[in-house]
């Protein structure tokens, strides 16, 4: 009798083709023979080698098929389309999640279909790909040329204005044909930086023209007034702390403080200084520029091309924001591009936990809070010109900038390291780090409470969340002239997760109502400033959404409820007018959000509704038009809304044209 071979061990008079599969034990104890065949209708047949060969009863295995439908269709067993939100969670505004299973074979399949030599960050389409690459004066496209605008705004405005590929809301008209330098954007037609100083006076030249310390000190507390709530990036304890110790020094030593640091006063100065009841616009105009020309001019001293810190970058960022206030958001772009890429050599955009490890809990916070000011300046910067993002990359988590980081008193002892940490071990940081000094006792205006520590947060993580969003699906498809949506479906979901997100948004961020606005106001204007910023921001983009069309994908504008948010979105700007009418009279940002708001709401109310005429007397119809009328008045008060600057007035020229047009 033959001994069993053990389970390891295969038979020696197998055929070729033939895997025996040994069993141990059980009912059908034997060898499993799988039988391949290697022609056109190859396949896996199984033999089983076992006594009793009529054995009738065989265990029936299930096949482990893995489930790719989403889990709330699964429960309530509907039909799921598998989409990243499904349809059927779109309509049920419910959320929308998958196994891991499922969503690793639905990566899996994009990437096998995704065209391995694209190099977009948006794919274009394919009409706008084709056509010569010649430069004859009959390829250029003329003013009335169709810019790839795909949302309602496209047929209005080439009825109001010429739109050859630049933004259409900023008035603008680039010259394709010429070579001579043309104006960008419309915008800003000087050099921004008036040159006041002398090749050889060096950083004593730009601190002898510094203002006193009163008039310093009231323009540092009007920057954290206005500006600061809305911007909260710099550090106030830390900041008094070094601002006070440079007051203390004899004039000798101020001309060798740290050159970026004078930039970050000045630019403090400057923006201080905009918001400043000045008797006219111009004397307030040319003292904040003498202020930020300082700024520049204390950069360069800095040599701010080659060498960068935290200091600078906030000095350069808020230069940007004080360039846009001042009628140059052409410039602003530009001097964007410069910090920005300093913000990458400085590795802002990584998480600090990777590459700086052994810092302070309070360094690694600021790194956070600078990086998000960066991305939320370039974001939403870009979603006005219509031009590419660049703040694209980026692993630091939004999670991170928490509240225990900000209540640390980790890093408080000292000054924060302001000098870029560089991967260079024979960098003059690394062999003789600079000592720092003992923050000194804070007096009451330098402290800010627990409370108002963790609104900021929630506030910048709010921002940030909305900022991830509009990046990906507003600044990359307008800056190439792409639809907002592909199909219905996706316009759907698209504005399903807007609203999502805004439900997340703290309760005190997501206030609408003016009456409780101007209670809340006199109590804690922090936290009502902010509240308009994120509304005005958020509402701005869901009335994009709504606008947009896709006439090839199907996708049509909903007009009542891109009304609805353009109602909700210019009222954020009322809002801002009548509790702090002076500065809402600054912020070009806003000025232009509510602009655009207007414009479009003009431009939806001059089409004439294709629904039933009973829609007409929808409330929100009249309202709207009220909206725009309300706009106008504000523009023709020309001594608050800017003086007498041209684009003030050729924005109302264009809104008032628009007005005329309207047929409800």
């Amino acid at each position: 009798m033959q001994a069993p071979q053990e389970p390891h061990e295969l038979p020696t008079n197998t055929a070729p083709g033939i895997i025996p599969l040994a069993r141990e034990t059980g009912p059908l104890a034997g060898t499993l023979y799988v039988t391949t065949n290697s022609g056109p209708h190859s396949g896996v047949k199984l033999e089983s080698s076992s006594g009793d060969a009529r054995s009738p009863s065989k265990t029936k295995q299930k096949r482990n098929k893995p489930t790719l439908s989403c889990l709330e269709c699964v429960e309530r067993k509907t039909k799921c389309d598998r989409g990243r939100p499904c349809l059927a969670c779109v309509k049920r505004q419910s959320s929308c999640e998958y196994t891991v299973v499922a969503n690793l074979i639905a990566s899996a399949d994009r990437k096998n279909s995704r065209d391995s030599k694209a190099r977009f960050v948006t794919k274009p389409l394919s009409k706008i790909r084709k056509g010569s690459t010649a430069t004859s004066a009959s390829n250029i496209p003329s003013p009335g040329t169709d810019n790839g605008w795909t949302s309602i705004e496209n047929r209005a405005h080439r009825k109001s204005m010429s739109s050859n590929g630049s933004s259409p809301y900023l008035l603008s008209n680039v010259p394709y044909s010429q070579s001579s330098p043309s104006n960008v954007f419309g915008i800003g037609s000087q050099h921004p930086f008036s040159n006041y100083w002398t090749c050889q006076g060096g950083l004593p030249e730009v601190i002898s023209v510094m203002p006193s310390k009163e008039q310093a000190d009231i323009l540092i507390a009007k920057y954290f007034e206005a500006v600061d709530p809305v911007y909260p990036f710099i550090h106030r304890r830390s900041f008094y702390a070094d601002y006070e110790r440079f007051w203390s020094k004899s004039q000798e030593e101020k001309g060798n403080t740290d050159a970026s640091f004078i930039a970050l006063h000045y630019a403090m100065y400057a923006l201080g200084t905009q918001f400043m009841p000045f008797p006219s616009y111009e004397e307030r105009s040319q003292t904040a520029e003498f202020y930020c020309s300082a700024a520049n001019q204390a950069l360069r001293v800095y040599s701010y091309l080659n060498r960068t810190s935290m200091r600078a970058i906030q000095a350069m960022l808020l230069m940007a924001y004080f360039l846009m206030n001042d009628n140059h958001a052409s410039d602003a772009y530009a001097w964007a591009g410069i910090h920005l890429r300093q913000a990458y050599a400085m590795r802002l955009h990584r998480d600090p936990d990777i590459v700086t490890p052994d810092a302070s809990v309070l360094e690694k916070q600021q790194r956070r809070k600078l990086w998000q000011a960066v991305f939320h300046h370039d974001t939403f910067l870009t979603v006005l010109l219509k031009l590419p993002p660049t703040a694209t990359h980026s692993d630091v988590p939004v999670e991170s900038l928490a509240d225990e980081h900000e209540l640390s008193l980790d890093g408080l002892d000292s000054c924060l390291d302001t000098h870029s940490r560089v991967e260079n071990l024979m960098s003059i940081n690394v062999i003789a780090p600079q000592a720092c000094e003992p923050l000194r006792p804070a007096l009451p205006h330098h402290i800010v409470d627990p409370a108002t520590m963790k609104s900021d947060v929630a506030f910048m993580r709010s921002m940030w969340h909305l900022g991830n969003l509009v990046q990906e699906n507003f600044s990359s498809p307008s800056s190439l002239s792409l639809p907002l949506a592909n199909s219905p479906r996706h316009k759907d979901s698209l504005i399903a997760a807007f609203k999502r997100l805004y439900k997340s948004f703290p309760s005190h961020l997501t206030t609408l109502d003016a009456v409780t606005l101007q209670q809340q106001a006199p109590h804690h204007p922090r936290a009502t400033r902010q509240n308009l910023f994120l509304t005005s921001n958020y509402y701005h983009c869901l009335m994009l959404l709504h606008a947009a069309e896709n006439e090839h994908a199907g996708v049509e504008p909903n007009i009542k409820c891109a009304l609805e948010a353009a109602h909700e979105a210019i009222w954020s700007f009322f809002k801002l007018w009548g509790l702090y009418e002076s500065e809402a009279g600054v912020w070009w940002v806003f000025q232009h959000r509510a602009f655009e708001e207007a414009l479009l709401i003009a431009h939806l109310l001059a089409i004439p509704p294709q629904q039933d005429p009973m829609t007409v007397r929808d409330p929100i119809y009249g309202t709207a038009k009220d909206d725009v009328a309300r706009m106008l008045q504000i523009m023709d008060q020309n001594f608050r809304y800017g003086g007498s600057l041209e684009m003030h007035r050729t924005r109302k020229d264009v809104l008032r044209e628009a007005f005329e047009k309207i047929v409800i």
